[in-house]
């Protein structure tokens, strides 16, 4: 996985590519920004699903591969989706993709265009052809992240036996959304969602400003012995608009709607010049993240000023000791 060491004198628990922005923002012909993607082991190397807006400033998805995680090749056609509904398979606009191995499937989850923001949810098991299934939730709704795998958190019973599916959601509405709780629901067939459970709301100004307006998963949640790590993202309404920042969560192995704990400081805010400036300035926003169970490594790809992607480097249990550390949850 990429990797980079901690430079001499770095005393926070994650640390920026020296040579970031990782991809620019005009690594296709036709791009204008490419940033909030998604990337994951994949054969010998890596592969993922873009946002890349083009030039005409439609929010596009496109398919990538890399040897290393870091020099990365994008495929200039438009990612398109089989899918036996002309209803549902209707494109009309697609951006801030996850991707999530669940058994021998890669799961998409993005926010797809249908009469408002929700949840498209499509599957591969090449990166070749995607299968598009139904939209997960009525519209509003944002940042759908799978867990990868099956939880069984609820009692059994005639029609609920069984593990399911399950993913975090945040629920919005039709523009700049000034609100924003994650939320967490389950399925068993990743077509009929539900059993929904609130998991976390922003948080207090005087307690955790970074993430006083709304929030939102990031990354595929990791699965430790403490629990699921969950990166999220949090903003800010400050006096010159919206800050986007990231921080982390523990959440309860079984019933992952419980915070077992959360951070008050951010572990990444807008600080470098790519992260200030741009076509939205002051947005640090994750959407993957790759690890290594050996070592405790983690890169985490984060979406700058909604027009490059930058990576990040951290120890997981660093992390995990920083989010019960500064834990905010029972505040």
């Amino acid at each position: 996985m990429p990797w980079e060491e901690r430079p001499a004198g770095c005393h926070t628990p994650m640390w920026r590519y020296s040579k970031n922005p990782v991809i620019r923002r005009d690594l296709l012909l036709t791009s204008n920004s490419i940033f909030n993607s998604a990337v994951v082991p994949f054969s010998n190397g890596y592969a993922g699903v873009f946002r890349c807006d083009d030039t005409n400033r439609r929010m596009t998805l496109h398919v990538g591969f890399s040897d290393d995680g870091l020099d990365w090749h994008i495929e200039e056609e438009t990612l398109k989706f089989e899918c036996d509904n002309k209803e549902v398979g209707q494109w009309v606009y697609g951006y801030d993709p996850r991707v999530c191995r669940i058994d021998d499937r890669w799961w998409v989850t993005w926010c797809n265009g249908y009469h408002g923001p929700t949840i498209g949810v499509a599957w591969t098991k090449d990166f070749k052809t995607f299968h598009q299934v139904e939209n997960a939730f009525l519209p509003y709704n944002r940042n759908g992240v799978l867990f990868p795998r099956k939880i069984n958190s609820l009692p059994t019973g005639e029609g609920r036996g069984g593990a399911r599916y399950a993913m975090l959601s945040r629920p919005s509405d039709t523009g700049h959304t000034a609100f924003g709780d994650i939320f967490y629901s389950e399925s068993p067939d990743m077509e009929f969602w539900g059993h929904h459970r609130h998991v976390m709301s922003p948080a207090p100004f005087e307690v955790s400003a970074w993430q006083s307006m709304k929030i939102g998963a990031g990354p595929t949640p990791i699965e430790t012995s403490e629990g699921w790590l969950l990166f999220h993202h949090g903003v800010l309404l400050s006096c010159n608009g919206y800050v986007y920042a990231f921080g982390s969560a523990l959440l309860d192995l079984d019933e992952p709607w419980r915070v077992i704990a959360r951070s008050g400081p951010y572990l990444i805010s807008p600080r470098e010049p790519y992260e200030c400036m741009g076509d939205v300035p002051n947005v640090c926003f994750p959407c993957a993240a790759l690890h290594d169970p050996a070592t405790g490594r983690i890169a985490i790809y984060y979406g700058c000023a909604d027009t490059v992607t930058g990576l990040v480097f951290g120890y997981i249990p660093e992390i995990i000791e920083f989010t019960k550390r500064n834990n905010i949850s029972a505040l």
